[in-house]
């Protein structure tokens, strides 16, 4: 799993990424500070309708 260091230099990329695949996805909704990835990761399950899992996995995995 990526660290939150990790998790905040590749932000700008990831939110790409998410936008991509989940189009209805807007700024406030990928809106990220730090220690507050559980909150992001709620915001992204109602959106997306995915599991917490798979969200964590598209998010940490290397």
């Amino acid at each position: 799993m990526a660290s939150n260091l990790e998790l905040k230099g590749n932000w700008n990329e990831m939110k790409g990424k998410l936008k991509e695949e989940y189009g209805e996805l807007t700024d406030d909704d990928l809106a990220y500070a730090e220690g507050q990835e559980d909150q992001l990761l709620g915001r992204l399950q109602q959106k997306t309708g995915e599991s917490k899992e798979k969200l964590k996995k598209l998010l940490f995995s290397e």
